[in-house]
């Protein structure tokens, strides 16, 4: 073979050498697990076997089938069809937390939680948000104990996780919606917040002031890149903003988990692996999952079957609710509009504009 033969054939094995990393690094960059605020990244190029067995030991999981047993909606068919993921952000005031909050706040709520629904065909994801204040039926649970809790009649949704726990919070949806809840991932703030340090801050763009002065947080209208403190602030304030309900910082959750997403995406993770294993450590450490996902290997497969959806087109939407008559701190899920939006997700259908209005406007 030819000096020049070999050229060629040396530049042809190239560039299919770098299209293969560029496809591998496009794959490895992203690493999705829907959250207002809920982001992992797994692993780095070249990491050790025990280096994988460290962040494998450090993911926490909830046996939500065995928790909830049979009594829920049908699971799909088929392999390849639509999952319902839950995403919780875990908000205790004890420990790491404690520090990251002004209030002197006893016990745990999930503080966000959403819905991600994700198409059979994996082109498509829509995110629900359910206010924290929303009244709702809370079931029987079994909590972490074994023991069991009561069923109870309008209750503040954000007070099941602390009642029962994570499992209990998938049962409350699952009654609520009638979807069935595949996998759980659960984000602790403090974990949250060294996540987003670890990514060196993520960039929003504040359309209306924020004057918490409650949690002493302020942004003025612009683009501001947040640190993991500020972002905590972002997605916790409430008071400063709007009408200082529940309602408007669900907006704010929604678009911190969309500016999240997009820094991760951006990160040149594949040409930095020790960068990629410090954002692993955090994230898993901050992760509570179900059994089915408690590992890298099946949360890396997770993140493959998401490689279709562009977190940029992702659907947000808030659970329609209206406000209570009997308390109007309070709201309640809208009807017919809810209805109809768990409606859609459950037959993996669009949702249709209507299931989306909400009565309870920013007042």
């Amino acid at each position: 073979m030819s000096d020049t033969t070999e050229q060629r054939a040396g530049g042809r094995t190239s560039r299919k050498r770098s299209r293969r990393a560029a496809g591998r690094g496009k794959r490895r960059g992203l690493r999705i697990a829907g959250l207002g605020l809920a982001v992992l990244v797994l692993g780095g190029a070249g990491a050790a076997w025990w280096t994988y067995r460290e962040l494998d030991s450090n993911i926490n999981s909830v046996d939500i089938n065995q928790a909830l047993g049979d009594n829920r909606p049908e699971k799909a068919p088929t392999a390849l069809a639509a999952t319902n993921l839950l995403v919780l952000g875990s908000d205790s005031r004890a420990g790491d937390n404690a520090a990251l909050d002004a209030g002197k706040v006893g016990g745990a709520r999930s503080d966000t939680a959403l819905v991600v629904h994700i198409s059979a065909d994996r082109s498509r994801a829509v995110a629900v948000s359910i206010p924290r204040d929303t009244l709702v039926d809370r079931p029987v649970c079994t909590d972490a104990s074994g023991g069991e809790t009561g069923a109870a009649s309008r209750v503040m949704f954000n007070s099941v996780y602390t009642t029962g726990g994570s499992a209990c919070v998938v049962k409350t949806v699952e009654k609520m919606s009638g979807v069935r809840i595949d996998h759980l991932m659960e984000i602790d703030f403090a974990g949250f917040k060294e996540l987003v340090d670890e990514l060196g801050g993520v960039t929003v763009d504040v359309k209306e002031p924020i004057r918490d002065t409650k949690g002493g947080f302020t942004l003025d209208p612009g683009t501001h890149r947040l640190n993991g403190t500020d972002s905590l602030k972002f997605v916790r304030t409430r008071y400063g903003y709007r009408d200082g309900s529940d309602l408007g910082r669900i907006g704010l959750q929604q678009q911190f988990m969309m500016a999240l997403l997009k820094e991760v995406k951006q990160q040149d993770l594949l040409g930095s692996p020790a960068k990629a294993y410090r954002i692993a450590q955090s994230a898993t450490k901050a992760l509570t999952t179900d059994e089915e996902l408690a590992s890298l290997t099946a949360l890396a497969e997770f993140g493959r079957e998401m490689q279709g959806i562009d977190p940029s087109t992702m659907e947000t939407v808030m659970l329609p609710v209206a406000y209570d008559k009997a308390d109007p701190n309070r709201v309640v899920a809208a009807e017919p509009q809810a209805g109809a939006l768990w409606r859609a997700l459950r037959e993996d259908a669009s949702i249709p504009e209507s299931a989306t209005k909400s009565p309870a406007t920013a007042r």
